[in-house]
Parts: C-alpha cells; structure tokens; sequence
C-alpha cells in the first residue's frame, strides 16, 4: 500500500515540481486515498486538476477522470504527458478518436500503463465502454465541473444525472467530484444525484483578492474594448461574447485594428479551436474573443483582463468566466459591459423552453441583474451568492463600486418595512411581489390575494422611492443576512432569525441606490456610430459643418440630406476625422459619399483641429469592418441580375415592404443600388418625375411630409419610399 505520510510531498515535486501543497490540496488527497468518498468545492485556479492526478499517479488501478470538454481533457493528457517520460500514463476517450486509437488506449490501461483516462459522460454511458471498464482496475471515479449535474448549475448536462447508475454498474469505488462554482442550492443537488451526501467536504473561500471587478453601461462598447485592449499592450486577455457571430465580427473588428486576436466558439472545425488555443497559450495572439466554451481547464496563468461583452446567463457563469483572469495571483481585471436590453434578449432566448426551466433560468439572471446593478461591494454580493460571508471593508477598492463609492442613506426604517411586509404575506412571495405591495401597485396577484387589504400596502410610495430603490433596500437585507431566498420556492423571500431580531431591536442599516443602466446599449451594430444628442459633440464645429454642408447643398442643387444625413455631421463633430479612410468609417458615409463629397469637409475639420489645438479622440484610430451580412449581399447581387423585388423578398422571407427597409438600410449606408427597372414595370413616368422633382427640392427625407404633399390618393406608401430609394441612390452615392 501507498505510503501516504512519507511520500506524498516527494510525488508532489517529482511529477509537479511542487515543493508544497496549496490550500486544502493535501488534505483532499488523503481523503481520496484513504478510500472515502470527497467533494471538492474549489475556485478557478486553486489547484483543483492536481487534488485527483496526484492520487491517480500513484494509486493501483486507473482513475477515471469525467469531463464535459474535449479541449479540457487534450490539455490536461498532453500536460500530465509532459511530467514523466511515458506516454500512455494519460489519455482520453471520446468521439474525437478514430477506432485505431480506441484500440491503442485500451491496450495501455490493460497493460497497466495508463493512470489517468478522461472520458465525457457520453463515452461513460456507452455498453461496449461499460463493459470494458468492469474488467479493468479502478482506482477512483472524478467527476469534473461536477455543477453540470445540477439544473441550477450555469452549464447543466442532462448526461451527467445518469453517472451514479453508471459508476454503481462498474463497481464500488471511491468518487471526487469537483466544481469551481456551486451555490449552497447546487452543492446540494450534487451530493443528492452522486450519492455522496455523507463524502468529506472541502470548501475554499471564493475570494480572489487579485481580481478587479468592473461594471460599465454598454455605450459604444466596441470602441471601449479596443481603447481598453490598446492600454495593455503586450497582456493577454479573453473577450466573452454570447454569439458565435458576434464573436466572429469582434475578432474580426480586433484585427483590423492591430490588435493579435482570433475567434473561438462551436463553429469552429476542431483543429482551429485547437490551433487558437495553442497559439494564445504560446503567446502568438494575445486576445481571444470566444463564447464561453472557450476556457474551461485552460491553464494559462498569465490572463491580465476578461473583457464581457455581453453579461453572462447567471453569476457561476460571470464568476467562471472571470477566474480565468490572473490565476497567478498577479494582475487580472475584470470588465462587464451592462444594459439592461441584454436582459430582456436572453429572457427572449428562454421562451420555448419548458416552464420549470425558465422558472430557474429567470431567477438566475434576476441575480445577475442585481450583481450588476447594485451600487453595495460587488465583491461581497458575489461571495453572498456562493454563501460566504465578507466584509467590504477586506474588498481594499478591488471593485469599481468600493473605488469610486456612492454616496449612503439610513436605510433602517425602510429595511424594517421590507421585512414587515415579508411577514404579513406569510413568506409566500417573491421580491417583485413585495416591492409591488410597498409601492401599493393594483394588479391581478395583488387583487387574487387581497394584498391591497394589508397594512403595509403602499407605505413605500412616498417621495422618490421607486421599484429600483426597493430593489436596493429588499438587496441589502438579503446580502446583511436578514432576508433568505428560498431557491427551491422559486425564489420565495423568508425572514431569517437575524431579520426577526432586526425588527425588535432595528439598528442602523446604510443602503446605496442601484445604477441605473436601462436604455444605455448604444451603436453596437456599428463601431463608428456616433452618439445621439449630448453625446459631446463639438458645437462650433458642428455648426460649422451645417454650414458648409448648406452651401454644398446649395451648390449642387441637392437637399442637404443627400450629402450627409445630420448623424454623419454630428459624427464628425465629435470624431475629428481629417482622413479619407477616417471619414468613410462615419456612420452613413462609405467610400462612395467620402469620396464624391468629403474633401472640403476634412479640409475645415484639419483647419478646425489646428487652430482650436484639440487633442483628436484615441478611437478615432477604431476602424470597422465592412459589415454587409448575407442577406444585404443577396439583395444587393439579386438587383444587380434585375431580379423582381417580390421575387427577392420571397426567396429570403420577407414582406415586400421588409424588403424594401433592408434595401433603404444598404442605401443609407453610401451603397448604390438601381431598382429603375422594377420601379419603370410599376409607377408611371410622369409619377416618377413629380417624386425626383419633389426630393430634389425638399429639405426633408420624411415619407410622412412627401405623402402629405404629394397625395396619399395618387401615391402609396410603397411607391413613395421606391422613389427615394432611386433618388438618394442616383445622387447621393
């Protein structure tokens, strides 16, 4: 038998290089080869892989490792290949493997070689594997990202609820499983479905000290990720987005803009996942943009920023995704960009789905909305979340909140209302239900429950208290212990023994208002997008372009809006472009426009910038991508062979008049198109003249004000927008 207390330390630097053990790793692994059951509960970057190689290396038998990622398990085998000269001591069993190599693997675990064999659940489901596996020696069964076995878990795997039949089939061996992220709901469901309710549990601190967490209103966030990427030159950093296309344009946008970065998602033929890993793991490119099945069991240690595009689907996935950030206890900032109208998107995704899933899938994302929007220690909320308590005071300004703080109110009377009303409704309700019973809205469970009778009933709705401030109040009491969520209730609010304490002998409770991040998701669909009023454009030289802009007009016999549409001018007011290539990434202009009109208007903004000595925007070096998505390419091409529009709109889809949107859109952006032979079958001549004249002499694009003087009973809608869709093309482009 394995000599545990002499030997241990020596396999940990002979095959690790290790001359200590890190946190509870020692601990664990006794456990482990003492035969006993263990559930590890450890975050990203505190040594989880080493709590089951080390035991698999020097135990009889071969450890079967479950993981629910091929580029985890390539990882790992090819690392644990690279400490000892053998290199059967590790493989992997999964469908990437053709039937040769199936039979090589086999072969080494028969013959005694192999300690480690990582498989997915679906390999380990398999009869011939079954089979295979009850006449082989087992050490130990280790059960990775063990939170996919929960419907609560950020990554839940149906698979994986079958492994405990499955593993009981092989035969009786002791079980790890591990998870870097696990709520006390999912820690529960866990230990259920694996039997392992009586396992030795060992559970670290989720603090990552070294972590900066950072939450920004989604304005611009193309431009904001590239200014933030330019700042750390040289450092490697992952971007998460929640597309695949989204992913692919980001890349994309990165590259052109000198910035070495590659897409990772699905999509991908697997040699292209695998090359992109390796090279941002060799430091070929320092930026990857992925959705979130890039990172899980990447061991890079160096990973300075983790940049979300998009908010994630629940806080385990937010905490995951950032713990890839300065695992070496240096450097690693953490930034979010926030809008609310992401929310209302993935809560669009969600429909369809079974009730019960999207029971649990909106109160997940009701807890990522409160991290986001909270104005408290976001550090504190999170450790809150995963059920360890923290004192801000410890967070040292480790998060944008703590850094620049909002300023407090007492918050005692307003905390002891909240609980009250917990009570009279006999903890039956959620947090929606009891900021609607303080602010004394009417509405069909108020009136079903007869909550308009209670006491409380609209006591809350004095001043400027509103649903946010609720939320704010009804958040500091859950986060100082006094209010519990009941998960299993869908989220029901109960009063803990500390709350009812609190409400005999109330104390001071300071409470800070949420931000406020509705409405601010802006201009992502273009990165040169200025913004709309109050955006800081410069006013004198805006009107300074207004003006010249008129005399052009004047000059060319064209209303202004032909030229430039107010957006474009409004750009460059606040861009300062004074380049050709600078001006065709405004918004509305394209090479077209920048060409035919733009070289007196760069002249007067080179001018302006000169004599007024401004200091021209670091993102006006932000160039796009051209952007044409396959549809815009389809139309664009169907036009040029002359196709009938109905005919384009139907092979695609659309409504005529959707159709007719998208070609406005393609024109609107500086490209000519030439609908003449469809508008030539359908509206007269005369017709066609009385609308060219009209648009050539109004200062306005409106179809509203040309149906008014041209005549909604000789013009229809259609034939009006037709019209303008000729004539912007015809002189505009």
């Amino acid at each position: 038998m394995f000599d545990v207390e002499t030997s241990l330390h020596q396999c940990l630097e002979k095959f690790f290089g290790f001359n200590r053990f890190k946190g509870q790793q020692e601990a664990i692994i006794t456990s482990l080869l003492e035969g006993k059951d263990t559930f590890v509960i450890m975050p990203t970057g505190g040594g989880k892989s080493l709590c089951y190689q080390l035991p698999a290396l020097v135990s009889e038998g071969t450890a079967i490792i479950v993981s629910p990622l091929i580029a985890l398990m390539k990882n790992q085998v090819d690392a644990l290949r690279n400490f000892g000269n053998e290199e059967g001591i590790a493989h992997f069993l999964n469908s990437s493997l053709s039937k040769v190599e199936i039979t090589k693997v086999k072969k080494d675990i028969t013959d005694g070689k192999t300690k480690l064999l990582y498989v997915a659940p679906e390999s380990l489901t398999k009869e011939s594997n079954i089979t295979f596996f009850k006449e082989i020696k087992i050490s130990f069964f280790a059960i990775d990202e063990a939170h996919c076995i929960s419907e609560w878990g950020h990554d839940f795997r149906p698979e994986y609820r079958r492994l405990r039949q499955i593993i009981e089939q092989i035969g009786k061996v002791p079980i790890i499983a591990l998870t870097a992220t696990a709520t006390p709901k999912v820690q529960q469901d866990i230990q259920k479905n694996l039997g392992m309710t009586s396992a030795n549990l060992y559970k670290s601190s989720f603090n990552r000290a070294n972590l900066y967490y950072d939450i920004r209103p989604k304005q611009n966030a193309i431009k904001e990720i590239i200014k933030y990427i330019k700042g750390q030159p040289g450092k490697s950093g992952i971007v998460y987005c929640l597309s695949r296309k989204k992913v692919d344009e980001l890349a994309e946008t990165l590259r052109v803009n000198d910035i070495k970065a590659l897409p990772y998602h699905a999509g991908l033929e697997a040699k292209e996942r695998a090359k992109t890993q390796d090279m941002f793991l060799m430091e070929d490119i320092d930026v990857i943009v992925a959705t979130i099945a890039f990172g899980m069991g990447i061991d890079k240690p160096d990973v300075r920023f983790v940049i979300h595009h998009d908010i994630p689907k629940s806080l385990e996935g937010y905490y995951q995704e950032t713990g890839r950030g300065g695992r070496d206890g240096g450097e690693g900032n953490c930034v979010t960009f926030y809008s609310h109208d992401d929310i209302l998107k993935l809560e669009k995704f969600m429909k369809g789905k079974p009730v019960s899933e999207q029971e649990i899938g909106k109160q997940l994302l009701h807890e990522t909305v409160s991290y986001a929007e909270t104005s408290s220690c976001r550090r504190k909320f999170l450790l809150h979340y995963f059920g360890e308590e923290f004192d801000e005071v410890d967070c040292g300004g480790m998060c944008d909140n703590c850094r620049n703080p909002k300023q407090k109110f007492e918050g005692m009377d307003d905390v002891a209302l909240a609980i009250e009303a917990v009570t009279d409704v006999k903890e039956k309700f959620k947090t929606k239900d009891i900021i609607n019973i303080l602010l004394g809205t009417i509405n069909s469970t108020t009136k079903s429950y007869k909550h308009n009778e209670l006491e409380c009933f609209g006591k809350g709705a004095e001043d400027d208290k509103n649903e946010k401030y609720w939320n704010a109040v009804i958040r500091q009491a859950l986060v100082s212990g006094l209010l519990a969520k009941d998960i299993e209730n869908y989220g029901l609010l109960k009063v803990t023994q500390e709350g009812k304490t609190f409400l005999d002998e109330p104390y001071s409770m300071m409470v800070t208002k949420d931000h406020d991040y509705e409405g601010t998701e802006t201009d992502d669909s273009d990165i040169s997008a200025g913004n709309k009023e109050g955006s800081g454009a410069d006013p004198a030289l805006f009107a300074a372009l207004k003006d010249l802009l008129k005399q052009t007009a004047h000059k060319l016999k064209l209303p202004p809006y032909v030229i430039f549409q107010e957006l474009s001018i409004e750009e460059m007011a606040i861009q300062y472009p004074i380049k050709m290539d600078e001006l065709v990434n405004i918004t509305g202009v394209g090479q077209g426009k920048a060409h035919k009109f733009g070289k007196p208007f760069l002249d007067l903004i080179e001018k302006y910038v000169e004599e007024n000595e401004i200091e021209r925007p670091l993102d006006m070096v932000v160039k796009s991508i051209v952007n044409k998505s396959g549809l815009k390419v389809h139309i664009i091409q169907s036009i040029d062979r002359k196709l009938p529009l109905e005919d384009v709109a139907s092979a695609k889809g659309l409504s005529l008049t959707d159709l007719i949107t998208e070609i406005e859109s393609i024109v609107h952006s500086g490209t000519k198109v030439n609908i003449s032979y469809y508008i030539n079958d359908y509206i007269d001549d005369d017709k066609q003249q009385e609308a060219l004249a009209y648009f050539r002499d109004s200062n306005t694009d409106s179809i509203d004000a040309a149906i008014k003087e041209l005549g909604e009973e000789d013009y229809s809608e259609e034939e009006i927008r037709l019209m303008r869709i000729r004539f912007m093309s015809e002189f505009g482009n």
